[in-house]
């Protein structure tokens, strides 16, 4: 069905990129959308390892692809599986693109991929998407910033700790205390009810290793790594720690990009309708525009101007000049130099 549509709209041998998480049959479906794709004669670039969801997004653009594809069914329940489609501008398709899709899919049913032309003539990428990804993220903190502080991450069984790893390293921090338990992919996310950060009891081990190494702040990305959740330390919170909603933490990193952004006086900070509508309040105050947006990345990102949006499903669009989606990756590494400024202040 995809390959219909993108020859149909004038993308014949185009070039795209497929991805997948690390959940159960993710490397064989991302195997067989490469095959079916190159056997459709189009070029393919699979990432050949399961990588974070944000990383294709940003290959799109970074490697000329007229599409992508990721294999993930990103916080849902371990049996799960799904199919995220983008275009060549990096976002997540919308109408009508998702129904003509549809209509393909529909008008040619398939009793067996036997009898669909297929090619293993495809390119395996194997680390280069990485490495492109954490020079490009790396550069998301300014120069003489600050970079010391103690925290904690979780993967939650997912995908999201080497590549966080990488770019923490190249950014400058200190490595992050990783929850063992929950630090390599398991698709079968043995240690909570449902792999989703907001999630009861999801956090747990996290904030015990945060009380065991009197850690600044603990960051959790869900398992393809598109979501972030952070959590301080609070005396008056059981346990002495306390979960940010996803309208505090989009209120902390706006104001870090307003603050950013105002060098140059220019640039929009927009949320989704059903989030915080406190950051208008902040983009006014440092003289930027604000945009309200439907719920979902996929109309976030797409805002003109864009330098920061979020939906406050624990959803951060950071860099939507390199990754127009959401990016738990580097939302981590932006929440670990907000916390790293405040801590050298004192604050």
């Amino acid at each position: 069905g995809v390959a219909d549509w993108l020859e149909e709209h004038g993308h014949t041998g185009g070039q795209v990129l497929v991805g997948h998480d690390a959940r159960h049959k993710s490397e064989e479906f991302a195997r067989d959308t490469a095959e079916i794709l190159a056997g459709a004669g189009f070029k393919v670039l699979l990432t050949g390892t399961p990588i974070p969801t944000p990383l294709v997004s940003f290959g799109i653009r970074r490697y000329g692809c007229v599409a992508g594809i990721v294999v993930t069914a990103s916080h849902n329940p371990a049996a799960d599986n799904g199919y995220k489609v983008y275009l060549g501008d990096g976002s997540q398709i919308i109408p009508p693109t998702d129904t003509q899709i549809a209509a393909r899919i529909a008008a040619h049913p398939v009793d067996s991929l036997a009898r669909l032309p297929r090619s293993d003539s495809y390119e395996v990428m194997c680390d280069q998407i990485t490495r492109d990804y954490v020079t490009r993220g790396a550069g998301l903190v300014p120069e003489g910033a600050a970079r010391e502080i103690t925290w904690v991450h979780t993967a939650m069984h997912g995908v999201g700790a080497r590549t966080l790893r990488e770019l923490t390293r190249a950014a400058g921090f200190p490595p992050a205390h990783e929850v063992p338990e929950q630090a390599e992919p398991d698709p079968d996310f043995p240690t909570v009810a449902s792999p989703d950060p907001e999630g009861p009891g999801a956090l747990d081990l996290s904030l015990a290793l945060a009380r065991e190494v009197d850690a600044d702040l603990v960051l959790a990305n869900d398992p393809d790594a598109d979501r972030c959740c952070a959590a301080i330390p609070d005396e008056h919170a059981a346990g002495g720690w306390r979960r940010l909603t996803g309208d505090e933490v989009g209120a902390l990193l706006g104001e870090q990009a307003a603050e950013l952004a105002a060098f140059t006086g220019t640039g929009i900070l927009a949320n989704s309708i059903v989030s915080s509508r406190l950051l208008r309040r902040i983009a006014q105050a440092h003289g930027l525009g604000h945009r309200n947006a439907l719920p979902g990345s996929k109309w976030v990102s797409r805002v003109p101007g864009l330098v920061f949006g979020y939906e406050e499903a624990l959803g951060y669009c950071v860099d939507p000049a390199s990754v127009r989606d959401k990016d738990g990756v580097a939302a981590c590494v932006r929440l670990a130099l907000l916390a790293s400024v405040l801590k050298q202040q004192g604050r």
